[in-house]
């Protein structure tokens, strides 16, 4: 009975702890509900520890070094607590992370949220990195909180998230994941969603994401709470409306300051050709070698060309890169990396341009322009975040400096111009040349950095900033060691257009271009299949040669240059007038196609599982079909053709069987001469160059019988397969202690035969003979 009580002793206690648990829990939330109703005015708080916010989160805000409260923090998190709806713009690196993740969190405390409720936030990112980073935020800030989060995205292994994901509390994704997960796992809920938090909102809400994030919107709930937030915040109605936003509050920070980026922020720009990118680029590189910076490329197959060319150039810094096409393990390794290393170069495109935090990074380099000036204040803000210090520096084409610099004068952001000295620009054109020229890859490399170039220009939208017909092709392909510009449909497309628009239209109703390219319309060239292996995507060194050589030859064949043909002889066209006995070309066209439609009907009306064959007029025939009894009588009397017929299968065998005997012979003859070889090979000794054969007294005996054995042996060997093996000797052979073969007592006398090695089958047949005495 003693022991009975104890153990009902702890049980009586931890009723009373647990209930004063929740006692003073519901107490926290009823005292935070009030203060945030009464004071939602706290411009005037400066940490997170004077904010109404629980003690959990207090706690994980302070290990995690969150002390201080930043100026959209300040303005943002107090409406969020409060429920309203918000959109959030603050300049990069002010903090807008913990501005959503804080009230998050609140929300779901003071709605005492537990896993058996289901999901209750949903934090949307656009780009896998960005989604990371706000997980590993999440995982600090809320340590000391039960809820359970997870991070879907792209990448990763789709059934161990669908056993997981009905249990999270809190989901950090990227869109299309999310929306994958909605269509394809079963008892995936969002009907008690209570936060939605949207992460580079603008980027979300353009038309990259317009029909995924529309799918999700139509199975949230209408009943929630959203927040926004973004560097460049949109204010379209539109987008408000699709979100179900009611009465949001809009909060932005930079727009009463005098600059939208930070103030640490050095910019400037460069103005320089086109070829002349990836010189300053290296140059600028081996200048900065103790320097950690992000260079921003335009496009996947840019980023990865200049990535290997560089490397192969060795310029004295770790490089690496960063782009969508890489695998979702390498894009975390490379970015974890990269925030690790002091001095290091990352080429990556957009795709790190919003919202990833990379420590201490000194320059922000921006090769080609950006689309418009939201995406160049992305891309500086991952420089000079909080209250660091940055670098920035954008290359700008003579054609895109007016209209770029007059959107960033829009936009608040300034900007000052700097020269180049040539005397410290180091040329790259030949070392890429050279590389393009030894390596097939690096040459597809650059043509297709080349052609995605192009195409980048060519799709973007402000015109009056970026124009493709004014680039100049072929010195940017030879700058990046390609012998000429690649071919782009596209772009001449768009000419054609073009021109077809500016061209007076004839009183036919027809334009003049139209009317050319009728009259231009001719049957095409059949193509061989070697053009059609250099014409192939992936091109060797020897395409180009190929090609200059066929374009040499069209040109000649047209005679465009007369003047240069004076030593060469021109072939005349004779011309055969078409006579009786010459066939035209169209009657034998036209004969050949009779043919096939008789092929063709012959085949449908045959009967299944029949073989045809055709003769020269087109008319089928079964592959065993039987000659007629009238036929084979006109040919002759029956008993003539049996005799013929025995005769000729007579001679057939007599022949056969003279090629069988004579083969079993030499056969035979084969056996033998390998057994008398395996024979004397024992007896060879000091080197494989002498063979050296021992006889007895009787040695003339020895020789005349073997030469009557074999005499009688090959007699046989013709008569009868019965004779076949070779009659014995009837002397025994012994060996002596240096293992000769002898025929009786070793005499005095001894014949030594000294031969050379025998290689070929004639001198082992030589070397019997001879050692036998014949």
């Amino acid at each position: 009975m003693a022991k009975q009580n104890q153990r009902n002793q702890p049980k009586t206690q931890t009723v009373p702890r647990r209930k004063q648990k929740r006692q003073t829990e519901l107490e926290e939330i009823q005292e935070l509900e009030d203060r945030t109703k009464v004071s939602l005015d706290l411009t005037n708080v400066k940490k997170f520890s004077d904010l109404p916010i629980s003690n959990k989160t207090k706690d994980g805000l302070l290990k995690g070094n969150f002390i201080e409260l930043t100026d959209i923090q300040k303005k943002a998190v107090p409406l969020a607590l409060s429920g309203k709806d918000v959109l959030g713009a603050a300049k990069t690196g002010s903090g807008k992370t913990l501005s959503f993740l804080v009230p998050l969190l609140e929300s779901l405390y003071r709605q005492k949220w537990s896993q058996f409720d289901g999901l209750g936030a949903l934090v949307i990112s656009p780009t896998r990195e960005l989604a990371v980073q706000i997980f590993q935020v999440l995982c600090k800030i809320g340590k000391e909180h039960s809820f359970s989060a997870g991070l879907i995205i792209g990448g990763k292994d789709l059934t161990v998230e669908q056993e997981r994901v009905n249990r999270m509390n809190i989901l950090v994704c990227t869109p299309g994941r999310l929306l994958q997960h909605m269509d394809q796992t079963p008892g995936f809920d969002c009907d008690n969603l209570q936060v939605l938090v949207l992460d580079e909102a603008d980027r979300i809400l353009d038309m990259g994401f317009e029909k995924t994030l529309n799918a999700i919107i139509d199975n949230l709930p209408q009943q929630r709470q959203t927040l926004l937030f973004s560097a460049t915040q949109t204010k379209s109605v539109r987008d408000l409306a699709r979100l179900s936003l009611k009465d949001p509050e809009y909060v932005a920070v930079h727009e009463k300051s005098e600059h939208s980026t930070p103030q640490k922020l050095q910019q400037h720009y460069l103005v320089c050709e086109l070829p002349q990118k990836l010189d300053i680029l290296f140059s600028f590189i081996k200048s900065h070698l103790q320097a950690k910076a992000l260079i921003f490329l335009s496009s996947c197959k840019q980023v990865r060309f200049a990535f290997e060319t560089f490397c192969k150039m060795h310029p004295g810094v770790p490089l690496m890169h960063l782009h969508g096409k890489q695998k979702q393990t390498k894009r975390v390794e490379i970015f974890n990396k990269f925030s690790t290393m002091k001095s290091a170069f990352l080429f990556a495109t957009d795709i790190a341009a919003r919202g990833l935090d990379f420590p201490a990074v000194d320059w922000v380099i921006q090769v080609d322009c950006p689309e418009d000036a939201e995406t160049y204040i992305h891309r500086v803000g991952r420089t000079a975040r909080y209250d660091s210090v940055g670098h920035a520096l954008l290359f700008l084409l003579p054609s895109e400096e007016k209209g770029m610099l007059e959107a960033l004068a829009k936009k608040k952001v300034p900007i000052e111009n700097i020269k180049v000295k040539a005397s410290k620009t180091l040329s790259v054109a030949n070392q890429l040349q050279s590389f393009c020229f030894q390596d097939p890859e690096i040459k597809y490399l650059a043509q297709k950095s080349f052609v995605s170039y192009m195409r980048s220009v060519f799709l973007q939208r402000d015109k009056n900033i970026f124009d493709v017909n004014v680039l100049p092709g072929e010195e940017y392909a030879n700058s990046l060691g390609l012998p000429g510009a690649p071919k782009i449909k596209f772009i001449k497309k768009s000419q054609a257009k073009n021109a077809i628009r500016q061209t007076p239209v004839t009183p036919q109703g027809m334009s003049e271009s139209e009317e050319e390219e009728e009259e231009e319309a001719k049957p095409a060239k059949p193509v061989t299949k070697v053009e059609k292996m250099f014409n192939r995507k992936n091109q060797n060194i020897l395409s180009e040669h190929y090609t200059k050589l066929i374009e040499d030859d069209e040109k000649e064949g047209e005679g465009e240059d007369e003047e240069d043909d004076f030593i060469t002889i021109k072939r005349k066209d004779h011309e055969l007038e078409s006579t009786a006995g010459v066939v035209p070309k169209n009657v034998v066209e036209l004969n050949k196609r009779q043919l096939l439609k008789l092929k063709k009907k012959a085949l449908r009306d045959a009967p299944h599982n029949e073989k045809l064959v055709f003769d020269e007029e087109g008319v089928a025939h079964p592959i065993y079909e039987l000659e007629s009894l009238e036929t084979f009588m006109n040919e002759g009397n029956v008993k003539d053709k049996q005799k013929e017929y025995l005769d000729q299968t007579l001679e057939v065998m007599k022949e056969a069987d003279l090629t069988d005997r004579q083969y079993e012979r030499e056969k035979r003859r084969a056996k033998k001469l390998e057994k008398k070889l395996k024979a004397k090979a024992l007896e060879g000794e000091e080197s494989e160059e002498e063979a050296i054969v021992t006889l007895g007294e009787g040695d003339e005996d020895f020789e005349s019988e073997s030469n009557e054995e074999n005499s009688a042996s090959e007699s046989a060997s013709e008569e009868s397969e019965d004779s076949e093996e070779e009659e014995k000797p009837s002397k025994s052979y012994k060996r002596d202690a240096k293992g000769r073969i002898s025929t009786g007592p070793p005499s005095k006398r001894q014949k030594v035969l000294e031969v050379e090695e025998p290689e070929t089958l004639e001198d082992h047949e030589a070397l019997a003979l001879k050692l036998l005495g014949l």
